[in-house]
């Protein structure tokens, strides 16, 4: 007799969708602010659901490479602004 329910899959493959999702909207958001901090999220978020098998792999690899770009921008500004900081 058991007294729980049995533990599915099911509950994992979700959280690593909403993962995908997750970094997809991050990586988005970062390319319009604080990329020095939703870049890297994004791109941490992304590997994750990758590695745990998502369903949604398509915005985890958007999710990766919006991150990507979040840090690339990020590059070019402090390159532009000859700074070692993002500024305004």
């Amino acid at each position: 007799m058991h007294l729980t329910a049995p533990a599915t899959r099911r509950t994992g493959i979700r959280d690593t969708d909403g993962m995908a999702v997750a970094s997809f909207v991050l990586g988005l958001l970062g390319l319009l602010v604080l990329n020095v901090f939703l870049g890297p999220i994004a791109i941490t978020l992304a590997a994750v659901a990758l590695w745990r098998g998502t369903r949604r792999r398509g915005r985890a690899y958007l999710g990766l490479g919006l991150g990507v770009a979040d840090l690339v921008v990020l590059a070019a500004f402090m390159q532009a602004d000859n700074t070692i900081s993002w500024s305004l």
